[in-house]
């Protein structure tokens, strides 16, 4: 018989197609991986960093001067500003100023490694100590600004039901509170802001008060 062609159908790899691609890692995986909005250089952001389980409390006095070297060595570097903080036991909050995305980006890049090498040397260990990407939102109005400005330095109080200012903060150096508080004379660990918004813009909507709760 004379020969036939035969179809060979052949497995196709690679190419655009559902659920392709690396999956994100980590307990917080799911921190999506499109492209950041991009500071205009006049919006602060608030940035969540968030750690691994095996990560120690980071409110203990130990781990809280790895974070406090790390601050002050990262809080003003390649256009980016860290303006106000707050350590919870295993994710951090920040609100920054930075010129443009890439600068946010550089920034928080290098706080992340100083952070990775201070508590793995604290803890004798190598590895991931970021459970995921950090958040950020960037913060485009006065009320915006102000809300974030009392979920940070208020976050403990919330968490942990503390009364006053919480001094795993920049709270004890911060000046927009309604009340007398005994503020500390020393260096601040961050920096002042810049931007119009987080310097003066947010009290437009009044000065913080003590007992003023997240959401409230």
């Amino acid at each position: 018989m004379p020969p036939r062609q035969m179809a060979l159908t052949l497995r196709a790899w690679g190419g655009a197609r559902r659920n392709a691609g690396r999956k994100p890692t980590g307990v917080r995986a799911g921190v999506p991986h499109a492209p950041r909005a991009s500071p205009a250089g006049r919006y602060p952001a608030h940035v969540t960093l968030r750690m691994l389980g095996h990560v120690y409390n980071l409110r203990a006095r130990r781990c809280f001067r790895v974070i406090e070297r790390s601050l002050r060595r990262g809080r003003e570097r390649f256009g980016f500003r860290a303006v106000e903080f707050a350590v919870l036991g295993n994710h951090l909050h920040l609100i920054v100023e930075a010129e443009d995305a890439v600068a946010l980006g550089r920034g928080m890049k290098g706080l992340g490694v100083r952070l990775a090498r201070g508590l793995n040397r604290l803890m004798g260990r190598k590895g991931a100590v970021l459970a995921d990407r950090y958040h950020s939102r960037l913060l485009r109005s006065p009320k915006e600004v102000r809300s974030a400005l009392v979920y940070v330095l208020h976050n403990a109080n919330a968490h942990f039901g503390l009364t006053g200012v919480d001094p795993l903060s920049s709270a004890p150096w911060f000046d927009g509170f309604r009340h007398m508080v005994r503020r500390r004379t020393d260096p601040p660990i961050l920096v002042r802001a810049r931007t119009w918004l987080l310097g003066v813009g947010w009290l437009r909507h009044g000065m913080i008060g003590l007992r003023e709760l997240p959401g409230s």
